[in-house]
């Protein structure tokens, strides 16, 4: 049990799942407060198999206890592995906590998916590609500068504020919201895969790095 809360599970998600072990509940619930466990348990659910131990099944549930969280219970859990990658500084921890939550699987995994935000990765122009999005390497430096041009007048850096910026820019443009925006969460991220979207990757960075990225971006993909 120790082990496990080492590894990054949750008390209440390891309880649950080891009582499932053995165990089949009559309408096949899976996630269980303890109370509803003792309201519930009943041996004649008691399987006579031996119960294999699914690391996956654990991961599963401990996600989904996550979810349920409370989302300020979620910052304070997570503070630590905030910490971790961001030290001291301020950041809206509500934005990282609406993108984080619904993604998370364990706490310690955290600091992997954020890591980016200290550092931008080393990344190919071959990103700035997405067939979905109609994002190709011919219309990424038009989009980046067009964003480039119209965020540095932006004075309120809020996800509400971004959010209506971005999509306002990407209709005067005439392109599918994903096309102006694939190019512009590229080149903030450096990665494919972030928790979030552009302007909750842009509203966390701040607006000196955000512009500095999106042009170092511009300068990659003008290559």
């Amino acid at each position: 049990f120790e082990d496990l809360v080492k590894e990054g599970y949750l008390p209440e998600a390891i309880i649950n799942y080891i009582a499932l072990l053995g165990w089949a509940p009559k309408d096949n619930q899976e996630l269980f407060t303890l109370q509803e466990l003792v309201q519930n348990f009943n041996i004649h659910g008691i399987s006579k198999s031996p119960a294999i131990f699914d690391y996956d099944k654990l991961t599963w549930m401990n996600g989904e206890y996550i979810k349920k969280m409370p989302q300020q219970e979620f910052i304070e859990k997570a503070m630590p592995y905030f910490q971790e990658v961001f030290g001291n500084a301020e950041k809206d921890w509500t934005v990282l906590a609406d993108v984080l939550q619904p993604r998370v699987l364990k706490m310690p995994d955290i600091p992997g998916l954020i890591r980016f935000f200290k550092e931008l990765p080393d990344y190919g122009a071959d990103l700035f590609i997405n067939k979905k999005s109609k994002a190709t390497l011919e219309n990424a430096p038009v989009m980046l500068e067009a964003a480039i041009e119209d965020l540095a007048t932006l004075d309120d850096w809020s996800v509400p504020s971004l959010h209506e910026n971005l999509l306002g820019l990407a209709k005067e443009l005439g392109v599918k919201n994903g096309t102006l925006l694939w190019p512009v969460r590229i080149a903030a991220a450096g990665q494919k895969v972030t928790p979030g979207g552009a302007m909750e990757i842009l509203s966390l960075l701040g607006k000196k790095e955000s512009l500095y990225r999106l042009k170092a971006g511009l300068d990659k993909v003008k290559k």
